[in-house]
């Protein structure tokens, strides 16, 4: 986790300083500068765009009472383009730029879904009583922190047993 650090804050800003003198070498440091703001505004009107696209997405699934995990997913590496274009520099924007496009990002979106279903387990629950073949089952509210009532040895409900 340190080496991450060290990678993230320290040597990452060391490479984009080297590629924007690179850069303004080449071809002036008013391009140069002009080529960042350019990229930074195709960046963020790109990210706006996506986002929407992502939010419709979201809405459309959860209407049709499925869960949005792709959606989700695709939202979550928006908003992480949308940090790495906050930072100046070619390398963080060229890396954000790909995210914003939808084929690099279910590209990369494959293996983070399979990380997190890997490091997580979700259930999901309704708020109602189903019958099954063995009997009844009661399903929880997720969102919740009252307890069920608790049935009693006659079947009551509320009362301690």
């Amino acid at each position: 986790m340190a080496l991450l650090l060290v990678i993230v804050f320290l040597v990452a800003p060391l490479v984009e300083l080297a590629v924007i003198i690179q850069v303004a070498d080449a071809i002036g440091a008013l391009n140069t500068i002009g080529l960042i703001i350019a990229i930074s505004v195709v960046g963020a009107w790109l990210a706006k765009r996506e986002g929407l696209g992502v939010l419709r997405r979201i809405q459309a699934t959860l209407a049709r009472g499925q869960m949005p995990n792709t959606e989700v997913a695709d939202g979550g590496l928006i908003l992480f383009a949308g940090a790495l274009m906050i930072a100046p520099g070619f390398i963080s924007d060229l890396l954000a730029l790909l995210l914003l496009l939808p084929p690099t990002r279910a590209v990369v979106r494959a293996p983070l879904l399979r990380y997190v279903s890997r490091r997580t387990r979700v259930a999901v629950v309704s708020r109602r009583t189903s019958t099954t073949r063995r009997g009844t089952t009661d399903v929880w509210d997720a969102e919740s922190w009252e307890e069920p009532p608790r049935s009693s040895a006659r079947g009551e409900l509320g009362d301690a047993p």
